[in-house]
């Protein structure tokens, strides 16, 4: 008779509830343990910025699975228990209250936590930080009585809570140490363009400043003061300056650590035994060439169950292009492909940025890098294919509306 296996999945998110729900899927009848540290059982966290900050969702809509998913499929969810320790060589985890877990297989999906800000004052009430459901649901109840917000930081998490600030009737301020909102994740033609969308919708845009401190009365935040000297007020300050790994536990086990867990392609570690996926995962795509940490919505939902196959000995490789997208204002994008900051030698628009539709690729010597579509939909698969090529492509039919994205590839050749 064959032992009963057992895969111990750490981090109650995305990723790891993906890799639950394939394993049962791809009929593994072993022992699943999924162990996170949060009260709430797994949920998409997209919608915190988006949808149920905005009150446009209620918050069952943010789960994964429903409550009894977790119990007609046999997968032991055990929430409010950080996991504290992994011997690799006893194939152990012990959590906090001391619980220990053998496994066969560990899959470590423990995701990532917020930069916090280091002045005086960021430890005041009214500083608030959006990674959790109760950071969100804390600042949605900030919204009803707050005039003013002051939101530390111009990247997807800050734009976003600005639009869901002004959604809410609040006065915003965004404070950014760069010259643009995005502009290392888009370059500065793109950024330009966020730039003035928040312009246009009542957002105070403060570029290239630094926070000297959080200035506070009676233990609340009242304002921002820059290292310049001025004085920004406000209500309550968001802070969003990025986020860090959550390696900590996988390092003190001895796996290799750089920039997050480092896994190949088949988000295997260091340890033959032990995966990881999602924001804590430095993974390795061959298509690029490269390993890359995306703190990608998408690289949580599709790397899950890449790494339940390879758990059951599959042997199927992460191969898919990167993804993710933003709602912001009548805005709607999606991004697809990979652009280091400065690494293309060529921006090509295909539709009128004034007419609000239209879709922006990056190019390297004629190759497509990435793209961005913006309300034009349904294109996605296409741009991920042009990516995937590496083929020189003929600009003036890249930038044809009228010619279909599907079709250039057949006559692709050097521009």
């Amino acid at each position: 008779m064959t032992r009963r296996q057992t895969f111990v999945i750490v981090g109650g998110g995305l990723a790891g509830a993906k890799a639950a729900e394939s394993l049962r899927a791809e009929g593994f009848d072993g022992r699943v343990v999924f162990i996170g540290d949060e009260s709430e059982r797994p949920y998409n966290r997209p919608p915190l910025s988006k949808d149920y900050l905005q009150g446009k969702s209620e918050k069952e809509k943010i789960y994964v699975h429903p409550e009894r998913w977790y119990v007609d499929n046999d997968v032991e969810l055990r929430l409010n228990c950080p996991a504290s320790l992994i011997d690799v060589t006893a194939h152990q985890l012990t959590v906090q209250s001391g619980e220990q877990f053998d496994y066969d297989k560990l899959l470590l999906t423990t995701g990532s936590s917020p930069r916090h800000l280091k002045v005086p004052g960021s430890d005041l009430d009214g500083v608030l930080y959006l990674r959790r459901v109760a950071d969100c649901e804390a600042i949605k109840a900030a919204f009803v009585t707050a005039k003013r917000v002051a939101i530390l930081g111009a990247g997807w998490i800050g734009l976003e809570t600005a639009a869901a600030a002004r959604a809410a009737g609040v006065e915003v301020t965004v404070l950014e140490t760069g010259e643009l909102p995005l502009v290392r994740v888009l370059g500065p033609e793109i950024a330009e363009i966020f730039l003035s969308l928040h312009t246009r919708n009542g957002v105070t845009m403060d570029m290239s400043v630094e926070v000297a401190e959080i200035t506070g009365m009676e233990h609340r935040a009242t304002g921002v003061r820059l290292t310049n000297g001025r004085q920004i007020d406000a209500d309550m300050v968001v802070v969003g300056i990025g986020i860090t790994p959550n390696f900590e536990l996988a390092e003190a086990a001895g796996l290799t650590i750089d920039n997050g867990i480092v896994v190949d392609e088949y988000l295997q570690s260091s340890d033959a035994d032990v995966f990881a996926a999602g924001d804590v995962a430095n993974t390795w795509y061959p298509l690029l060439n490269r390993h890359l940490r995306l703190e990608h919505w998408s690289a949580a939902l599709n790397q899950g169950p890449v790494a339940a196959a390879n758990m059951m000995g599959r042997a199927v490789a992460y191969d898919r292009v990167p993804y993710f997208y933003s709602d912001q204002y009548d805005l709607g994008m999606e991004y697809s492909g990979f652009v280091d900051s400065g690494h293309y030698d060529q921006i090509v628009f295909r539709g009128e940025v004034t007419q609000g539709e239209y879709i922006v690729f990056w190019l390297d010597k004629g190759r497509v890098l990435a793209g961005m579509n913006v309300n034009v939909w349904d294109v996605t698969d296409a741009i991920a294919d042009l990516v995937r090529s590496g083929k020189p492509i003929n600009l003036a039919r890249l930038q044809d509306p009228e010619v279909a994205l599907e079709d250039l590839l057949r006559g692709a050749r050097d521009a």
